[in-house]
């Protein structure tokens, strides 16, 4: 093989190395701000320490940061967490509805349920790459995500192809329930608008995040500190001495396909039966 051959192959393996570093700040933790369907099924294991992250991963995100951003955000999924959403987390606002968008909605629906039909089975999620979010901690629902889709996702939309599927745990392993899609946390309101319509979904996205002391990281007080803390500002997290985030992750929406409605299917918040 010639040096130029030789150092495009280096060049393409570098890029794809880059890519996934990129969009894997972008998904980890992205675990939803709203209670899903009722969960069926009981969840089964005992709760233990999320499992450590590989460092190589951690692109835009300290080790110590990201660790804690994964247990914060799954503290995120209990009773509770909406009190604190219009500190910690920004929502798209709701934009006045037409037609072309509840059909541009529905289209959505109807590609994604298309595209998912397949994974009722999980392991078919497995096979085909996806892999679960911090498997072993007990959630009302577990993200099944794809980190190609979440990187071709930064670019291109395709519903048929989200970043996440979204499982509930049963006594017979894991039942589909929905699925999420996610953008940069750079992306504006149009563009997340041209991809679900604002006038049916809210997008949301987590903010002011106050990071403890690396030294007080393991014995925090999370009632000042992370996604769920009481601190929501530069100077009030300078002042506690931790580290200021004032957004984190990408914007993310999650859907419900299996839903009789729309206003279901898209909602911020499912009420438990």
């Amino acid at each position: 093989m010639s040096a130029r051959g030789t150092a495009r192959q280096i060049a393409a393996k570098a890029g794809m190395l880059l890519g996934a570093l990129f969009v894997f700040t972008l998904l980890l933790a992205a675990l939803p701000a709203h209670r899903a369907p009722t969960q069926q099924g009981s969840p089964q294991g005992s709760p233990t320490q999320a499992p450590e992250v590989d460092r190589g991963s951690m692109a835009g995100m300290d080790m110590g940061d990201e660790h804690a951003s994964e247990k914060a955000a799954v503290g995120d999924m209990t009773p509770g967490h909406h009190a604190a959403r219009s500190t910690h987390m920004t929502m798209t606002a709701m934009r006045a509805q037409s037609p072309e968008d509840v059909q541009r909605a529905k289209e959505v629906v109807a590609q994604l349920r298309a595209g998912i039909e397949k994974y009722r089975d999980y392991h078919a999620a497995l096979n085909d790459g996806f892999k679960i979010f911090l498997p072993n901690v007990p959630q009302p629902e577990y993200h099944f995500t794809s980190y190609r889709n979440g990187f071709l996702e930064a670019f291109t939309f395709d519903p048929a192809r989200p970043t996440s599927l979204l499982y509930r745990k049963t006594s017979a392993g894991y039942q589909l329930a929905g699925a999420m899609y996610t953008m940069p946390k750079r992306a504006t309101e149009d563009q997340l608008d041209a991809r679900v319509p604002l006038s049916v979904a809210m997008w949301h996205l987590h903010t002011n995040l106050c990071m403890p002391p690396r030294p007080q990281v393991r014995n925090v007080d999370w009632s000042k500190f992370g996604l769920k803390g009481s601190i929501v500002t530069q100077d009030a997290c300078d002042t506690a001495g931790g580290r200021f985030r004032p957004s984190i992750f990408g914007w993310m929406v999650h859907v419900y396909p299996y839903e009789d409605s729309l206003d279901k299917v898209f909602a911020m918040q499912h009420h438990m039966d």
